[in-house]
Formats: C-alpha cells, structure tokens, sequence
C-alpha cells in the first residue's frame, strides 16, 4: 500500500495489471547472453487500469506524458542483472517509485516577508560595498 492524496491506493490491483514480457539482453557475455531472455520489459496500461482513480490517472498522464506511448502504455525495462528474477524485481520498485512520485502532491509554498535585520543587513553590506567602490576612483581636487 502507498499514500496518495490522503487515500491509499490497492497495490494488489495494479500488480495484477501489469505485464511482463522476458527479452534477450544486449551487450557482451558471451554465449551465455545469446541463450538466456534475463531483461525485463514491464508494461502498464494507465487508460484501463481499475486500480487507479481518473483523478490519478490524469495527474500520471499529465506528469508522465513524456514516457508515456501513444496509446496510454508506460512501458519500463530493465536488464541491470544476470538474473531474470532480480531485473523483475528491480523494475517493479522502479515502477511503484515512478507511481508514487507522480502521485504525491507538494506542499505549496507560503510567502514569507524578509525580517527587519536581514533587511538592514543587506543594505549595511550595499553600502559597504558602495563606499569600496567610491574609494577606488580618482580623487577630484
């Protein structure tokens, strides 16, 4: 379970919706690396998802619309490991972390008013700095 607007969201419901697709990993390793499907492609289907509200869903595809294909999928991979079962379990952290930083709302900031002594220092250090400057030009007799 996470947090999200002061409501908690079932991670059960997404995680049935998830997809899982096993791929060959690119790079070097030998033929070790020609056999073995050990990247992760997971595949989340925000327009269908059930486990999510249409607020959430237009605050994900407002925050997320860069990642996001055309037809509303977020399609993450990972291929970090040697081991199938690690790169499932990386890119599924990596997924809630996404989740749960497009869905959390900031505080909004409050204006504050600079306080008297911050104010007079600034401008003792203005006049200070004035008054150097002053000092470096050619005296007029």
């Amino acid at each position: 379970m996470y947090f999200c607007e002061n409501e908690i969201v079932d991670q059960n419901q997404i995680l049935t919706e998830l997809q899982y697709k096993a791929i060959r990993s690119g790079g070097p390793g030998g033929q070790h690396a020609n056999k073995v499907s050990s990247k992760i492609e997971l595949t989340f289907n925000l327009n269908d998802s059930a486990g999510l509200t249409d607020k959430e869903k237009k605050r994900i595809l407002l925050k997320l619309k860069s990642r996001l294909t055309n037809d509303g999928l977020l399609i993450l991979q990972c291929d970090e490991t040697r081991s199938q079962h690690k790169n499932k379990e990386l890119v599924l952290k990596r997924f809630f972390k996404l989740m749960n930083s497009t869905l959390t709302i900031p505080k909004p900031r409050k204006k504050s008013k600079p306080t008297r002594s911050s104010i007079e220092k600034r401008l003792k250090s203005k006049k200070i700095a004035s008054l150097k400057k002053e000092q470096r030009s050619k005296p007029t007799y």
